[in-house]
């Protein structure tokens, strides 16, 4: 049993100041796009009239940045791919090497019939 347990209404009262509130959004003066309050345009990158931010510097290494990390999976793949392809083509080997192996052993077998002497000796 809780030793002091607090009832619904008292949690709730607490709770009431838990709630989300809307962000307060301002219209840039330059582009028209919707930013937060005293922080710098997104779109534009200017606050208060002065860029601040060279927005088409970012979205360039941003593009930069994306197609290096497409490249590199790409690149994974084909590893991948390559890596599978050497497999099969070791495993097919192997399975060869082994069934010629078997074969030859199945030759020596049937050719070496004992005649004679070696015959008599084995009953």
């Amino acid at each position: 049993m809780v030793r002091m347990r607090i009832n619904r209404s008292a949690t709730r009262k607490r709770r009431s100041h838990h709630g989300l509130t809307e962000p307060r959004l301002s219209t840039c003066k330059d582009c028209g796009a919707k930013y937060l309050r005293h922080r710098a345009c997104l779109e534009c990158g200017k606050y208060r009239g002065r860029i601040v931010i060279d927005v088409e510097a970012k979205k360039a290494k941003k593009a930069t940045k994306k197609i290096a990390q497409l490249e590199a999976i790409h690149q994974e793949k084909t590893n991948e791919l390559e890596a599978k392809e050497e497999d099969k083509k070791s495993v097919n080997n192997k399975s060869k090497v082994s069934s010629n192996k078997i074969k030859a052993e199945k030759k020596t077998k049937t050719t070496t019939k004992k005649t004679g002497k070696d015959a008599k000796k084995d009953k």
